[in-house]
Parts: C-alpha cells; sequence; structure tokens
C-alpha cells in the first residue's frame, strides 16, 4: 500500500488522507496463527509537524479468523488499533524500508507489524467454553485450584506464610 508523498513534502497538500479497506492474502498469513484477514478498515492521515517530520495517525478496524485452543474450529476476533507517532521512527523500527523516506512510502509493512501485535496467545469459542472436556482418565486443567498438592510443595508454600 504505497502511499505519494510528494504533494505533502512540497506543501501543497497539508496532509495525505487514507481510507482504504485491505484484505491480506495467503502469502502474509502463512506463518501466522491467522487463518482469515481481510476487510481490514484502514483510515487515517500523514501530516507535516512544525520540525517538518512526517506524523502518521491511522485507526485500523477488522476481524481476524483464529482457531480455538481447544476445537480448533475457526473464532471470529475484532480488533481496533490505533497507531500514532513519528513516521520515520516508526519505519526504523520495523527495519522493513532501510531506505529513506523520499517521495512514497509502503505503510503495509507498519500496519502487518501493529495487527501481529494484537494476535491474541488463546482464543476459546463459546461452544468449547461449555463442553466437557475430560475423558476415560484425563481431563482438562484449567486455571482452576488443583485439588491434589504434592505434601512436599505444601511444606514449602508455609514458609511464605509464615513472613
Amino acid at each position: 500500500m504505497i502511499i505519494d508523498l510528494t504533494r505533502l513534502r512540497s506543501g501543497i497538500d497539508e496532509s495525505v488522507d487514507i481510507n482504504e479497506i485491505y484484505s491480506f492474502d495467503k502469502e502474509y498469513i502463512s506463518n501466522t496463527d491467522l487463518l482469515e484477514l481481510n476487510a481490514v478498515k484502514i483510515e487515517g492521515k500523514i501530516t507535516k509537524d512544525s520540525l517538518d517530520d512526517l506524523v502518521i495517525d491511522l485507526q485500523l478496524k477488522g476481524t481476524m479468523v483464529l482457531p480455538c485452543s481447544i476445537t480448533l474450529e475457526p473464532v471470529n476476533q475484532e480488533f481496533d488499533i490505533e497507531i500514532s507517532g513519528n513516521l520515520q521512527e516508526i519505519v526504523e523500527e520495523i527495519e522493513e524500508n532501510d531506505k529513506k523516506i523520499e517521495n512514497s512510502i509502503d505503510i503495509l509493512p507498519i500496519i502487518w507489524e501493529n495487527i501481529l501485535m494484537e494476535i491474541p496467545i488463546k482464543v476459546v469459542s463459546e461452544g468449547a467454553r461449555n463442553k466437557k472436556i475430560e475423558g476415560d482418565g484425563w481431563r482438562l486443567i484449567t486455571d482452576e485450584k488443583r485439588e491434589n498438592i504434592n505434601p512436599e510443595f505444601q511444606k514449602l508454600s508455609k514458609l511464605f506464610e509464615e513472613k
């Protein structure tokens, strides 16, 4: 998603408006936990500040499809991301574009990096929350307190209670 900055740099325009809907192809999502990432709404603008540095303000909204951590069924996870800051600094952080920003910039790496940071570690579908997850001689241990505590470890916990 290459943005032309010529009119902004020359002072003809005060800002470059961005209003796009973008769908990421399989090449982008192949090495992630994402199953789908379609129709991401990208709104914002690029402006110049008082020091003639470029400043970007973006709002990303969309729905990512992730596998359920228990059943592996597709789960829709909505996201709303704000990106704001000095464009040169953001590009240097990502290190995707080592070249100096002149007349155009590809903002897709910035958008992609911020979406990747929003992927949750664990997603559970509504159907899996109510499911009985146990079988003959096994059960799924969740965050709930365990009933059987090793007596040796129980002695260690008393050390913390005495203080």
